[in-house]
């Protein structure tokens, strides 16, 4: 009589007591870790596909350090082959071979025309450009929502739908100020990369703004790298070829 008095005693405390909430900011950091070591170099390939269906292909190596250190590196098309882009921070710069000194570029513009933006090119961890506001379970799914830490971010917020066994993202929605939709991202494809790294391989992304075009950025390989700083400076940006 005693224990199933004590069994029910510890039945209602377990319903009184409030679930434990999500730790937001602790679980954008381990997704963050789960798409990309903190240190890395990539190959990739980005598809712009337009409304006619005609496409351009670009395939890239990219470098990154910590958590505002990030260089690309154009290997084809033969037109863009040896043209490099380097962001620090929020400071972003394109060097095209035989022009002088690199040329600033911001967030919000793409140098390779398509969906995709230099920041979605050079990307950042979210959790260094975004605070969490809150976090919800659906089903299998978390959906985070984020607020940019400056004004200076692309986006203003984002709506990240992640998987809740692998702390991977599914989709995330990116917004203006104003909760105007600007564009959504979509990770498909999950793959083992080695090294204890499995993520997705495929990120395709589509806007209302650009309807009926579409852009594809293809990961072939990805594995931790440490690098010196000298590697994401002005003066490196003709020599990231030396890197491969």
């Amino acid at each position: 009589m005693i224990r199933k008095v004590l069994l029910i005693i510890s039945l209602l405390v377990c319903l009184a007591w409030p679930a434990l909430a999500v730790d937001g900011t602790k679980l954008l950091r381990e997704i963050d870790r789960n798409l990309s070591p903190e240190s890395y170099e990539s190959y990739r390939k980005l598809i712009n596909i337009e409304p006619d269906g005609k496409k351009k292909e670009f395939t890239l190596f990219t470098v990154k350090k910590g958590t505002d250190k990030v260089a690309s590196l154009f290997l084809a098309p033969a037109s863009e082959k040896g043209r490099s882009t380097l962001r620090l921070g929020d400071n972003m710069w394109l060097h095209i071979p035989n022009v002088g000194k690199p040329i600033r570029i911001t967030s919000l513009q793409s140098v390779v025309g398509g969906v995709f933006n230099n920041a979605d090119i050079l990307q950042l961890d979210y959790a260094v450009e975004y605070d969490v506001l809150d976090v919800k379970e659906e089903g299998d799914e978390y959906l985070l929502r984020l607020k940019a830490k400056s004004k200076s971010v692309a986006y203003d917020q984002l709506k990240i739908r992640a998987d809740k066994a692998k702390r991977l993202p599914t989709k995330i929605e990116c917004l203006t100020e104003a909760n105007m939709l600007i564009k959504t991202l979509y990770f498909k494809d999950v793959k083992d990369f080695g090294g204890g790294l499995v993520r997705p391989a495929v990120i395709e992304t589509d806007s209302p703004l650009y309807k009926g075009y579409k852009s594809v950025m293809i990961t072939a390989k990805i594995k931790k790298r440490a690098f010196k700083d000298e590697v994401f400076t002005l003066t490196f940006m003709p020599n990231l070829e030396s890197l491969r």
